[in-house]
């Protein structure tokens, strides 16, 4: 099935009661065990609606196995405490969502887990390899400079040295990029964005092997991240229209990138799908459209970028990313207020960049709001 008929029909359970269209919603956490294949218990991942989204994910994203979790958060360390234990050594992209950063920085240490942050090229991966690495961890776009890793070459180095590979998907989404396809073991999703789409779920996904997911749902029925019924159901109601929004959100921000690239008061524009964007060659090859995110930089000689957020009208200073509506953030004062100055700097993150997460309005409102802001 093509991916928009995934989005509407892959996990969906039939209604045998009241013959509706939509999966029910289970809302029972005590289930009975005699003469069943497994106990079932919303702490053990495996209740009917979390089945039946965890189903369409694993579909979108090509996979064996799929995990709901209670949020991105929640996805990512238990899938790198499934995976590495103390002793070993962790290798993480260095331009990172600034709550990953800051998850390796303020709890790998006293677990006794080695990590080094890393560029996001190859050659810098394996430069950074040694005999108890156990997992590689990137993100693609990243957050918030939009970097481009490829994919495949990291893919590929991993497994030729027996190391497990993770990556952060949540930026391009199932529509836009299939990391599995191309060598990634774990796909990871913050379901926040993207996935719930509407501003109004937490949730994160973890989707790989079934080999792969056996070992993190031993550590995840301890962690007991688990989603919630009703919660499951509101996300794979906003899957079904995953793919027309991600893709109306792709067109609008290319159009946006390409105006704010030719503005007075803007220096610099991240977007992969800019021709002047450094990983555009890569991107183009392993995406198959460049995401609705963007991010910016003010010329703080001409403007200031506290005064510029309030002149907006349409678009809202907001935290979080991928809904309907278009937002945007300062990653200092955001997604990355708790990294450390000196860590921002090396990341390039300054003052006066912004993120902008494009919604799906008509792309002329956006545009002359930010003109308007910036004048």
């Amino acid at each position: 099935m093509g991916k928009h008929t995934q989005c509407v029909h892959s996990g969906s359970m039939a209604d045998r009661v009241t013959r509706g269209l939509n999966t029910p919603i289970f809302t029972s956490s005590s289930f009975e065990y005699l003469d069943v294949p497994e106990n079932v218990y919303p702490r053990y991942f495996n209740t009917p609606n979390q089945k039946a989204v965890s189903e369409k994910l694993r579909a979108l994203e090509n996979t064996e196995s799929g995990m709901l979790f209670s949020s991105g958060m929640a996805a990512i360390s238990t899938v790198i405490f499934a995976l590495a234990s103390s002793g070993d050594h962790v290798v993480m992209q260095r331009d990172i969502y600034g709550g990953t950063h800051h998850f390796a920085t303020a709890e790998f240490e006293r677990f006794g887990i080695e990590f080094a942050f890393v560029g996001n090229a190859a050659q810098e991966f394996e430069k950074a390899i040694r005999e108890n690495t156990r997992l590689v961890y990137i993100e693609t776009p990243s957050n918030p400079l939009l970097r481009i890793t490829d994919i495949a070459a990291v893919a590929k180095l991993a497994k030729s040295r027996g190391i497990l590979t993770a990556i952060d998907n949540t930026f391009a989404s199932p529509i836009n990029q299939n990391p599995h396809d191309l060598g990634i073991d774990i796909v990871i999703h913050s379901g926040t964005k993207y996935l719930g789409g509407h501003s109004d779920l937490c949730c994160g996904a973890v989707l790989t092997s079934q080999a792969i997911m056996d070992r993190i749902t031993a550590s995840a029925v301890n962690f007991g991240g688990s989603l919630n019924a009703v919660t499951c159901y509101l996300l794979e109601r906003s899957l079904k229209t995953l793919g027309i929004r991600v893709e109306t959100q792709n067109r609008n921000a290319l159009a946006l990138a390409r105006h704010l690239q030719d503005h007075p008061r803007v220096t610099t524009v991240y977007y992969p799908g800019l021709e002047t964007h450094p990983g555009f060659d890569i991107a183009r090859r392993q995406m198959r459209g460049f995401g609705g995110m963007l991010s910016f930089e003010l010329d703080e000689k001409q403007i200031q970028p506290d005064r510029f957020a309030r002149k907006l009208q349409l678009i809202t200073p907001a935290l979080s990313l991928g809904g309907v509506e278009t937002i945007i953030c300062a990653p200092a004062l955001t997604s990355h207020v708790k990294v450390s100055a000196e860590d921002r700097r090396e990341m390039g993150i300054s003052d006066g960049l912004f993120r902008l997460s494009v919604g799906i309005e008509d792309v002329d409102d956006l545009v002359a709001d930010v003109d308007r802001a910036l004048e």
